[in-house]
This record gives structure tokens, C-alpha cells and sequence, in this order.
């Protein structure tokens, strides 16, 4: 059987076949299973690691702007969650309660924890006194229940792990401000992090946040032309202050509420990386977050000094903050190769006693799949440091390409629809009307992601009237 064949076979075709691959890939290189509850994940190890690698470059940006990690309850009284009303409503089909404990019926029902608006703009309350206490900025790192009725690993299960950031201020301007400046973290952490390039923009009244005033997403283009909403920030203004009564004491004696915001990214962008960067052989996973970077293949182990010698690199390249393994299992070398292919391992090094005698080593890059020999062991750890910048480049270029091109202009309704049908993310003008956007939706199956940052637009797609906004439609998971 040729390279790669055996496994290739065992994924669905990208191109043809594309919620089957990404279903194939999830499932064959061990990020997750099916849990025993309908809805339900259980991240393996290696999905895992995947995640604990965007906690630990999130979380340091977090600490770095100022945002301090707490922890908040799992369950929520259900009267928190209808002291907001547009909340309430916006959440309760997705709402799991709990009723009894102990063997007896509650008091009150309990909320199993859909988002933390709630609770926390209840501690913020009792918290908050004075101007000297804001503002408050805390994030939580943690998991959510949402009863999602069609679910698919990391884009949409009925539990899943994320963050989500509150932050207090005195002043709307405040507020806003670090909504939007959570938004530009979000976005670079997506380029240099994640590869993934991304649009950013305020959402539609439709589409903001219950309980906000205004929001603000960060739309990443998958493979298939499909827009994945990749993170969100929200200006809530005073709707939660005044419902949790987070009020200070002003400089000026006077007694105020104050303005919150919230903002938050989830285990959903881990279907994102696989959906940008994955190909026909599987998972290209970017090296910031790769759990294994640089993986080792002994040729010919059994022979003598072999495998000391991969252990040796190893040794150096661990060394040298590079995560990296010696593959010393049984299976054959062409076994190994494809395994760790699919496994999407940014870099492959090949080390056997020809390589060892004359001190060289060969290496291969998973995201163009070309192999270099006679590269000097004794500079493993510039080049292997060296190729990771490259390969985290390149990807990232790759991803930008491949948006640039496939965002489309729309003037009506049926170059809108010809559009999202070839895979592409559509500009065109909105006049603002609810009715409108609806009838995207329906004439197109798309839905307005976010808005341009300018109106360039003259016209509305749909009615012809003049634009008020330019808005980027796409069909979204």
C-alpha cells in the first residue's frame, strides 16, 4: 500500500465529504469520543493538551492586560436569571435545571451554568462600594451547560470548557473601551497563536448577545467557505449593574451603577484550527498550541546507538523549549510517519545510523508535506526552532489566502446566493432593517456575521434602499 494510503482511506474526502472528515479526523487522531450522554464530548488527552496550550497563551495575556482568574458557582438560582429580561429569554431553551437534591425538591431551581452574567454581576454587587473599587476586572476559566439539540464536537456540545472575562467600570466609555480592546487581544492571539486569520466587527441587533447592548464577534473562515464565530465580546452598559445593583459611591458623594462588560472564547476553537489548517492526511495543527512539536522517528531502532541517539536529541530539544517525543513503539517506520501525519505534528525528525555516522538528520514539515535531509544534528535546535516560526508563517499566510479570496461583493439577492453557495463569505450593503436581514436568511441560509468597520456599501442587498452598514454574510456552523 502506498504512503499514506491506509490512512487517507480511513478520512472522509475534504473537498467532497467535508462534516464527515472533520468528524473522521476528531475521531481517529483521539481529541475526543462521544460521551454517554447524548450531546456530550470527553476531550482525550490529546485534545486536551491542545486546550491547555490556548489556556496558558490566553491566560498570560489576561494577567499581562491586568484581569485577575476567580472562580464562580455551577449552579445558579433561577431567579438570578430572569432578573435580566432579555437574558432570560434569550437563554431559557438552552437552560438544563436542576430541581431536586438530596433526595428532596429544592427550594428554589438551580440554573446549571449556561454563562456567569448572572452570578457574577450578583458578587459585583456586593463587592463594589466605592470608586476606589473599580474597576473590576476578573475571568474565570471553566465549563457551561447549553441543551443544544444538534451538536458536533468542539463547535457545539451541550457542555463544553471556555473563559469568559467580567469586568466593572465607572464610566461607559470605559466599558466599551476594553470591549473593543478584548476584541483586538482576541484577534491577535487567533494570528499569532492560532494562524488563523479572522474578521472582527459589531453584530447585528439579531445577532448580539442577550442581555447586551452591543456585540462584538471574530468570525474565522473554515475550509468548506463556512464561517465559525470564534469569540465574543459585550458592552452591556448598565442593564446588568442595575438589575444586580452594582452600585459605588462616586468621588463626587453621589451613588451610581456601573457599566459591564464580558467577553469569551471556548473549546470551539479547537474545531477552528482543525477546519482552517486541516487537510486530506488529517490535522495540521499550528506549533504555539501543537502538543507534540517536533516528533522523533528512530530508523532501524534496533540497531546499536539508534535509539540513545534519538534520546540525546531529545534531551537538547526539550532543552531548548521545544515540546518533542521519540516514537520508540514497535510499528514500522512508514506506520509511524503516517500516525503522526495525521496527528498533525509540525515538524518529523528521521534519525538512523547512516544519519548518525555522518552527523546529519532528515526532516519533515506536516504543513507542505516536504521532507529535507542532510541538515546538521548539531543545529537541531536552531533549525527546528527556525522551522516552527516558518511553518507558524506559513500557515497563517496559507489561511489569510484563502479568506482574501473568497470574500465576494453582492449588489442583490442572487449574487448573495451565488456567493455563500461557492464557499464564500459575501460583502454588501444593509440598510438596517430587521426584515432584511431576515430575508437573507431565508432566501440564502446565510446570516449577517459582523459588520464592516465603514459602510462602503450604496445600496441594501436586499430592498435596493441606501446602506447603513456593510455587513460580511456567510452560512455559519
Amino acid at each position: 500500500m502506498a504512503k499514506n494510503e491506509q490512512f487517507v482511506s480511513q478520512i472522509a474526502d475534504i473537498e467532497t465529504e467535508f462534516p464527515q472528515w472533520y468528524t473522521d479526523v476528531v475521531l481517529k487522531t483521539k481529541l475526543v469520543d462521544y460521551g454517554p450522554v447524548k450531546g456530550t464530548m470527553v476531550i482525550r488527552p490529546y485534545g486536551y493538551a491542545i486546550w491547555e496550550n490556548i489556556q496558558r497563551e490566553m491566560d498570560s495575556r489576561f494577567k499581562a492586560a491586568g484581569v485577575e482568574n476567580a472562580y464562580f458557582p455551577l449552579l445558579i438560582p433561577m431567579s438570578f436569571m430572569t432578573k435580566e429580561a432579555e437574558h432570560v429569554e434569550g437563554f431559557a431553551p438552552e437552560v438544563a435545571v436542576v430541581t431536586h437534591a438530596g433526595g428532596a425538591k429544592l427550594e428554589e431551581p438551580l440554573a446549571v451554568r449556561p454563562t456567569s452574567e448572572t452570578i457574577i454581576g450578583h458578587m459585583m454587587g456586593k463587592w463594589v462600594e466605592s470608586w476606589r473599587d473599580l474597576p473590576l476586572r476578573v475571568n474565570q476559566w471553566c465549563n457551561v451547560m447549553r441543551w443544544e439539540k444538534t451538536t458536533r464536537p468542539f463547535l457545539r456540545t451541550s457542555e463544553f470548557l471556555w473563559q469568559e472575562g467580567h469586568s466593572v467600570y465607572a464610566t461607559s466609555e470605559e466599558a466599551e473601551r476594553e470591549t473593543l480592546s478584548m476584541l483586538q487581544l482576541y484577534e491577535d492571539f487567533a494570528k499569532t497563536v492560532l494562524c488563523m486569520p479572522v474578521l472582527t466587527g459589531r453584530k447585528t441587533e439579531k445577532e448580539k448577545f442577550a442581555g447586551a447592548v452591543a456585540t462584538y464577534g471574530m468570525e474565522a473562515m473554515m475550509h468548506d467557505g463556512k464561517s465559525l464565530q470564534s469569540g465574543t465580546t459585550h458592552y452591556m452598559g448598565q442593564n446588568f449593574a442595575e438589575a444586580f445593583d452594582i452600585q459605588f459611591t462616586d468621588k463626587d458623594g453621589t451613588l451610581k451603577h456601573g457599566y459591564t462588560m464580558s467577553y469569551g472564547v471556548s473549546t470551539r476553537l479547537i474545531g477552528a484550527i482543525i477546519m482552517t489548517h486541516g487537510d486530506q492526511r488529517g490535522l495540521v495543527l499550528p506549533p504555539p498550541v501543537a502538543p507534540v512539536q517536533a516528533v522523533i522517528v528512530p530508523i532501524a531502532q534496533k540497531k546499536e546507538g539508534v535509539l540513545e541517539a534519538c534520546r540525546a536529541l531529545e534531551e537538547r530539544l526539550r532543552a531548548a523549549g521545544i515540546r518533542v517525543k521519540v516514537d520508540d513503539s514497535d510499528n514500522s517506520p512508514g506506520w509511524k510517519f503516517n500516525e503522526w501525519e495525521m496527528k498533525g505534528v509540525p515538524v518529523r525528525i528521521e534519525l538512523g545510523p547512516r544519519d548518525i555516522e555522518s552527523g546529519k538528520m532528515t526532516v519533515f514539515r506536516r504543513d507542505t508535506c516536504e521532507k529535507g535531509d542532510g541538515y546538521l544534528l548539531s543545529d537541531a535546535e536552531e533549525l527546528i526552532h527556525g522551522l516552527l516560526g516558518s511553518i507558524s508563517d506559513n500557515l497563517y499566510l496559507k489561511a489569510q489566502k484563502r479568506m482574501q479570496e473568497r470574500i465576494v461583493p453582492a449588489d442583490d439577492l442572487d449574487a448573495l446566493l451565488a456567493g455563500v453557495n461557492g464557499g464564500c463569505f459575501v460583502r454588501a450593503g444593509w440598510c438596517g432593517c430587521r426584515e432584511c436581514e431576515d430575508r437573507v436568511k431565508e432566501y440564502a441560509q446565510a446570516t449577517a456575521r459582523v459588520m464592516a468597520k465603514e459602510n462602503t456599501s450604496e445600496k441594501c442587498v436586499v430592498c435596493g434602499k441606501p446602506s447603513v452598514h456593510t455587513v460580511f454574510f456567510a452560512r455559519a456552523y
